[in-house]
């Protein structure tokens, strides 16, 4: 008999082991769900079905994660219909990649057209997503199952790029060279994956690509690409135990760790039911997700959840009967690159984009003479432009964000009002050239965005 065959009931037990703890760490995260002291969702039946759902979307992501091999890295969805979280922008791809910031990579694309990136007017119909931006992270929010890490320091973006300063040539293609030093004489696109701040080194490990839509009819996905330079000459080696019995544990650690982040994230650090001892909004008794109410918008990022560097998020909580409406108005003085308006429910899943209008970017609007950008949410139809539906839940986040080149001055932040109205009285609540929308025209809209949503998240 040989060694490696006198081994084998060894191995199979520590792998045995190594799947059991998994499923004991699921069993944990499904805890999440339903338990009072871990901070869930208020529990009805949609709530609780919901939550299952997200479950399984962790489940789903950890597994990708688990299988990835950082010297041999390939882009992946981090947010898609099938694991929806953190309060995902409904217009945006989510890729993500993690990499070894100790070593050099090359990212290779290739876009649609990309003049609106310079401020030029397209041209065609195969055009480039509105907006995008490249940030390699030296962690990935949530890992740690604890806020602790939202502690300044604690994890930084060592790099960041995105369109405005992204380097295409003509026929749409670019390259993004990762390194822990820039080459000497080296002008091309880059992004640093070392980086020493208050005398601590970082090390970037998770490459996330954020790819942000106005134009859903015509806006494509970037085709990508990530190679570490020299794995042509290193291919990936053989699965054994030990990487095997790593893969399974983290399955079980990421899914439980990020079901218990995230609901103590809305639950005590946003606020989202009530005032809380560590909650944002400081003292005085207004939440900081208010009821049917949004907060004033704020710069947030990494140190906050893992926000984008470029936007200014505003977010509340709409709690409404089925009589009752939302009209949300923002006053924008410096025009963004981006900005989109969406629901999500309370497990921080953007509710269904595809079959119901529950979203509308700064492109899909219509504008009265006012130049106020003007939301209205509701349960049902009320037959005008900018009707966000809430696809009959009657408690949900809701959030804007706002994305700069270059982030205004404070006092030129965009504003934003919310009034609570019977939804009898929309109409009236509304300027006078506010247009009207036929079922047919909010039909063909729908139709569009399932298109849109087909293409944008394809699988082959």
């Amino acid at each position: 008999m040989t060694k490696s065959e006198t081994a084998t009931p060894e191995i199979a037990a520590n792998l045995r082991r190594a799947f059991d703890e998994m499923i004991e760490r699921l069993q944990a995260a499904r805890a999440a769900i339903d338990t009072p002291e871990l901070d869930p969702a208020p529990a009805d039946e949609r709530n609780l079905a919901e939550g299952y759902r997200y479950l399984l979307g962790f489940m789903h992501g950890s597994i990708e994660r688990a299988l990835h091999d950082p010297l041999h890295p390939r882009f992946m969805r981090a947010i898609h219909p099938l694991n929806k979280a953190t309060i995902d922008n409904a217009d945006a791809v989510y890729l993500y990649t993690e990499i070894d910031g100790n070593h050099s990579y090359v990212v290779r694309g290739r876009a649609g057209d990309t003049r609106h990136w310079r401020g030029e007017a397209p041209v065609g119909q195969a055009r480039a997503p509105q907006y995008v931006i490249f940030e390699l992270s030296s962690g990935f929010a949530g890992d740690s199952g604890s806020l602790a890490e939202l502690v300044p320091g604690t994890r930084i973006n060592t790099g960041t790029l995105d369109s405005h300063d992204l380097q295409v040539e003509a026929d749409g293609s670019f390259e993004i060279l990762i390194a822990p030093v820039r080459p000497a004489g080296h002008t091309g696109n880059f992004l640093l994956s070392r980086r020493e701040r208050n005398d601590k080194e970082y090390v970037g490990r998770f490459l996330c690509c954020r790819e942000l839509f106005h134009d859903w009819e015509h806006e494509d996905v970037l085709d990508l690409e990530i190679l570490r330079t020299g794995c042509e000459q290193a291919p990936a080696p053989a699965l054994d135990e030990a990487t095997a019995a790593a893969m399974l544990r983290l399955v079980g650690r990421n899914t439980n760790h990020h079901m218990r982040f995230w609901n103590t994230f809305y639950t005590q650090l946003l606020e989202t039911y009530g005032k809380t001892k560590i909650g944002l909004s400081g003292e005085g008794e207004r939440q900081f997700m208010p009821i049917n109410d949004m907060n004033a918008p704020n710069a947030m990022g990494i140190a906050t959840g893992g926000g984008q560097r470029t936007n200014i998020y505003a977010g509340g909580v709409y709690q409404l009967e089925e009589d009752e409406a939302l009209i949300i108005e923002s006053r924008v003085e410096i025009p963004p690159s981006f900005l989109g308006f969406h629901l999500s429910n309370l497990w921080g899943e953007s509710l269904d984009f595809e079959g119901h209008q529950s979203s509308l970017n700064q492109a899909q609007m219509e504008m009265t003479a006012d130049g106020v950008y003007r939301w209205i949410v509701c349960h049902r139809d009320p037959g005008v432009p900018n009707w966000i539906d809430t696809t009959g839940l009657s408690h949900g986040f809701l959030t804007v964000r706002y994305t700069y080149r270059v982030q205004p001055p404070k006092e030129q932040w965009p504003t934003l009002d919310v009034t609570k109205v019977d939804a009898e009285t929309i109409r009236g609540s509304l300027p006078e050239d506010t247009g009207i929308v036929t079922p047919e025209e909010r039909r063909a809209a729908i139709l569009m965005r399932h298109r849109h949503v087909q293409r944008r998240y394809r699988q082959y």
